[in-house]
């Protein structure tokens, strides 16, 4: 049988190569997370963008601990039974935020289907947690798609982040391989649902090289804008590891300004496309 494992040493093009992190911004930062031990994705998801984030004083937080209930094809967190809520979570962020000075957040979780509230009601503790502890703060919530379901989307809404952000990760076609157990239609609903119940400005992203051709991907773009929404981030989809699926393309810096330049022409308040690109790159930059 064919092995399907890409041997990323070998094909990994020199635009993906990525600079270490300098800077004494991103220095201070770093010993602050190490001395008090605080989570920030940027670190347990070796984002390529963190020494530049951090020191422009943008970091991302996730809640809700560390195992989804779901098991997307390309994504590194773990998945399986969660541990029970901890309630003393958003008061434990907001310190931590206050802590390392973070001027913008934006706080993600992992998927909490086993949950009657699907997580939204620490969610919305969290925002408005940072807002008591953190005044100075601006943030940028990525959150799950609640199942679709508008009484868990309300509770976002209510606590007004300056940013909601879903994800669209691919085109319609690979959406069943690429995130299981969600729905290309159901994520352009939140999103659009978002937008239709006062959430002044909404977000997306999508990772490419997963084997979509162009034509969809402008497509789905096309499908984003018309569901009112104001900010995309479109960057290559990198393997976290040999069991997640295969990188089937590194799309060209050329291509990315293709999608880039499609994306302004549709009227996107924000668009940003490079190969490096992930969901939270200048994140502090889409709030006005």
């Amino acid at each position: 049988m064919e092995n399907l494992v890409q041997d990323t040493t070998v094909q990994k093009p020199k635009w993906i190569r990525v600079k270490l992190p300098t800077g004494k911004n991103y220095r201070e930062l770093r010993t602050l997370v190490d001395k008090y031990k605080l989570n920030t994705i940027c670190q347990s998801g070796s984002c390529p963008n963190m020494g530049e984030c951090w020191g422009e004083g943008t970091a991302t937080f996730m809640i809700l601990g560390n195992i989804c209930t779901r098991s997307c094809g390309f994504c590194g967190v773990k998945t399986g039974k969660p541990l029970d809520v901890n309630w003393d979570e958003p008061e434990k962020v907001a310190r931590s935020i206050k802590l390392m000075k973070i001027k913008h957040a934006v706080l993600t979780s992992v998927d909490r289907d086993d949950l009657k509230d699907m997580g939204s009601i620490l969610w919305g503790e969290t925002v408005n947690a940072v807002r008591r502890i953190s005044p100075g703060t601006t943030m940028e919530t990525l959150i799950p798609d609640f199942q679709g379901l508008t009484k868990h989307l309300d509770r976002m809404v209510e606590v007004a982040p300056e940013v909601i952000s879903h994800n669209m990760e691919t085109v319609k076609r690979l959406t069943r391989e690429v995130r299981i157990q969600a729905k290309y239609e159901r994520s352009l609903e939140v999103l659009r649902y978002l937008k239709e119940a006062g959430q002044r400005r909404t977000k997306t992203g999508m990772m490419l090289g997963l084997g979509e051709n162009k034509d969809e991907v402008f497509q789905t773009i096309e499908d984003i804008r018309n569901a009112n929404v104001d900010i995309i981030t479109l960057g290559q989809y990198l393997q976290p590891t040999k069991k997640h699926l295969p990188v089937k393309k590194f799309i060209t810096p050329e291509e990315f300004d293709e999608f880039g330049d499609f994306a302004r022409s549709l009227g996107f308040r924000h668009v940003e496309s490079s190969p490096l690109v992930r969901s939270s790159y200048h994140a502090e930059k889409h709030i006005h």
